[in-house]
Formats: structure tokens, sequence, C-alpha cells
């Protein structure tokens, strides 16, 4: 049986609560959730230990002993992405397969510094949306985008990447800039593409699904909402990379995507002015002073 570990900030959330159950219905036993690492007690929940004795997974101490007795681990924290540097630093110099829950990092350089470190210890990692492997997006035709149009619920902060990760898998290549054009309460944010492409995220109000219009050069549109199982989609497909150590979704996708989330936020100081998106090389100085792998 494979032995997954699970990295949090506090254990008591939707995901940690659920993933468990899927993970083993989708391996048929031949995986499971066996330890788990909770760096502080949910603030209106269970405690870890609480949450750990209700799912007979086991608590451990520390990061480190988790990283040492685990096969794989997934680093969960999916509303604190500002703690996932910390929290995944000794599983990816571990070399074993990791994932890190969605929002990847809370910006641009921290996300490079993450992959960097994994590449310099041979660590697979990888990060997405499960919104990522719907079979309504799975299923449109990639080639001849030249627009397309997302709207869902939530807060941007939080929500904002189940739609911007369709849109760069869809469209492929990397956004250039990005331009607030929403209100307080329903915030929207245009994105362009070097080759003059464009794509509108819509956040209108939870009681919005999410959905998208894809529009072709050929004068074609498609239209999908996505209602197939794509959790199950997408445990699956965790499965498949702890066992193969092949990401499911390229390094450069996954910067893209916490770029326009960043410059996203930066843009809505100020609304309708087009915001550059960093490109090429950065270099971040890690903890001891050294230069971090430039990426």
């Amino acid at each position: 049986m494979k032995k997954i570990g699970f990295i949090d900030y506090f254990l008591d959330e939707w995901h940690a609560e659920h993933y468990p159950a899927w993970i083993e219905r989708a391996s048929a036993g031949a995986a499971s959730v066996v330890y788990a690492y909770g760096k502080t007690d949910s603030p209106n929940g269970r405690s870890n230990a609480e949450w750990c004795s209700r799912h007979g997974i086991r608590l451990l101490p520390s990061i480190e002993e988790l990283v040492d007795a685990s096969d794989a681990i997934v680093v969960l924290s999916p509303d604190h992405p500002e703690q996932h540097e910390e929290l995944s630093r000794l599983a990816l110099q571990s070399g074993k397969p990791t994932y890190v829950d969605k929002t990847f990092a809370p910006d641009r350089m921290t996300a490079q510094a993450m992959f960097a470190r994994a590449r310099e210890h041979g660590t697979p990692l990888y990060s997405c949306s499960a919104l990522r492997f719907a079979d309504e997006y799975a299923g449109m035709d990639r080639q001849g985008i030249e627009n397309v149009c997302s709207i869902g619920p939530g807060s941007f902060n939080h929500y904002a990447i189940h739609q911007i990760e369709p849109i760069v898998s869809l469209m492929g290549g990397e956004p250039t800039r990005v331009m607030s054009v929403g209100t307080p309460n329903a915030p929207a944010l245009l994105i362009g593409f070097a080759d003059g492409r464009q794509a509108a995220v819509h956040q209108m109000g939870w009681d919005c699904p999410f959905q998208i219009a894809v529009a072709y050069t050929s004068g074609q549109a498609k239209v999908a909402k996505p209602e197939s199982d794509y959790f199950d989609r997408f445990v699956r497909k965790l499965l498949a990379f702890f066992e193969t150590g092949e990401p499911e979704v390229p390094e450069g996708e996954t910067i893209a995507i916490v770029t326009v989330i960043e410059y996203g936020l930066r843009a809505m100081a100020a609304p309708y002015q087009w915001v550059q998106l960093p490109h090429g090389e950065r270099t971040r100085t890690s903890e001891n002073g050294g230069e971090i792998r430039r990426v």
C-alpha cells in the first residue's frame, strides 16, 4: 500500500476532510492517507488530534517525521497559500512525489523558488485546480481559440484559480497583461496574450455556477458547464502522479496562473488600466543567503 502524508496549516478543512475517502475509493485501497501534520489547530473547528482520531490517521509531531515515513506527500492549506513555501520545504527536498494544493503560491517569485527547490533535489512536483480535469473542459478543441469568457463564484483570492487555470490550459502560451474591469461585489479581469488573444474572468457571486464560453477564429463558439465528477478525475490523476512521478501540469503554466492572480490583485487597485506581467528569468535569494536556481 502506498502511504500518503498530509501536511496542512490546520487539518479541519474541506479538502482534508474529503481527500482521504476519495483516495481510498479511487485506488481500491492501494493507496491511503496514513499520516498527517498540522501546523496549528483550526480556529473554528476540530483540533488536529480530533481530526486525525475521526479519520483514523496518525498525527505526527513534525513535518520531518511525516516526510520520512510517507511514500508521497500532499501539502494542503488550500485557503492559505502563503503557508505553502514553509510547509512544503522539506517535502520538496525529499525526492518523493509532492502535490501542493491550489493556489500553489501567493506570488510569482515564491512559485519559482518552490519549483527551483524541487528541481534541485529531484522532487516531482505539481499543483492544480480540480476543475482543470472536468470532462467538459478537457473535451474542448484547443485549436483556433481567439477569446474565452469564464464566469463563476467566490472571492478573487481563493476562487479565481478555478477560472484562470482552465483558461491557461485551453489557450496555451503565456499571458502578458491583465486589466481589472469589475466592481467591488463582482470582480472581473481581462487577460491579454502576446498574439492578441484575450480572456475574461467574471466572478458573479456565490449563486453563479462555473461556466466557460470559447470563441474560435472560425467564428464558431462553444459553451461548457462543468457538471462531471471532476474531483474523481483529479484524484485519479493524483494517484497516477504518485506512481509515475510525472507531473500532470507543466511548471510554466502553474507559474503563469500564479502570476495572473498576483498581478490581477494589483490591477484591482488601478481599474481599466493594463498591467504588464513579468516574463523571463528571476532570481530569488534563499534562506541561507545563496542564490536559488534561475528559472
